[in-house]
């Protein structure tokens, strides 16, 4: 096992980073919030095997947090996250303060229209643009690199790849597939909030995709009706209280009505489970 090496200036990030790239060595770079779970330690993995040296960030961002939100409570552990980094080969860990990344009020945000303003947008109105902000702002401290984002956050990942398309960043963006456990539960930091019984409850989300995804291999074509069908499963769940269930383009999130054959649709959905709000996806190919 290689020791981690923790940096918490941006200019020193920066410096090490450029360095790299002056020696001809290839940068993957995961962005995180920290509370490492086996979701985020798959990016790095996948980092390290395409990449020279594999860079992590690890930061609580305020910005993504409405005032009513759990900023205060969200889970930190930065011990246990630099022993996770080390043990799957992390060369360099950006673990700023909050007033190194903001050392003054934030003037200046991204924000992605159209594609952050349903689903995640609607129930969060300011979540994206604190998203947007904060990952530009890093991909402009990282530099020319790849950077490795879950799919289980899937709606903020079509809205990054966009940002990054329409400000030419030059940064490829990197989709890998939702770690689950052995239940099909995805993996989250907010799972730590599940009581033992709304554990057991919060596999109604997948299992209400799983339903949904089963409805267009058997002929299905009304996405509406496959929404419907995903929601009903997830309201029925005492301890679940639905956000959305959502049938889309996988490409641009747009709404459809229609699974056309050979279309790449998502299915998503959202509810709270006690405290935490979780999210979960799955893509599906239509069948011809």
């Amino acid at each position: 096992m290689q020791f981690v090496r923790v940096i918490d200036t941006i200019s020193e990030f920066s410096h090490v980073l450029d360095l790299a790239r002056r020696d001809g060595r290839t940068i993957g770079f995961v962005p995180t919030m920290g509370y490492l779970h086996d979701g985020h330690l798959s990016l790095m993995r996948r980092s390290r095997n395409e990449c020279d040296l594999s860079a992590v960030s690890i930061f609580v961002n305020p910005l993504q947090f409405a005032p009513e939100e759990d900023l205060a409570s969200y889970p930190r552990d930065l011990p246990r996250d630099l022993q996770a980094c080390e043990a799957v080969g992390v060369d360099v860990v950006f673990a700023p303060p909050v007033e190194e990344m903001y050392p003054e009020p934030t003037l200046t945000t991204v924000s992605v229209a159209e594609l952050s303003e349903r689903m995640e947008g609607a129930a969060r109105p300011t979540h994206f643009a604190g998203v947007a902000t904060v990952v530009a702002k890093l991909f402009n401290i990282t530099g020319p690199c790849r950077a490795y984002f879950g799919e289980k956050d899937y709606q903020q990942l079509v809205v990054i790849r966009r940002m990054v398309k329409d400000l030419n960043q030059p940064v490829e963006v990197v989709g890998c597939p939702i770690v689950r456990e052995p239940d099909g539960l995805a993996m989250s930091s907010r799972n730590v909030y599940l009581s033992d019984e709304e554990r057991g409850a919060a596999i109604v989300i997948y299992r209400a995709l799983q339903v949904g995804a089963a409805a267009i291999f058997a002929g299905e074509r009304d996405a509406t009706a496959v929404a419907r069908l995903m929601a009903d499963i997830i309201a029925a769940e005492p301890l679940a209280a639905l956000d959305y269930a959502e049938v889309v383009d996988a490409d641009d999130l747009r709404p459809i009505t229609s699974l056309e054959p050979g279309s790449r649709v998502r299915l998503l959905a959202a509810a709270k489970v006690g405290a935490p709000r979780l999210l979960d996806n799955l893509g599906v190919e239509v069948p011809a």
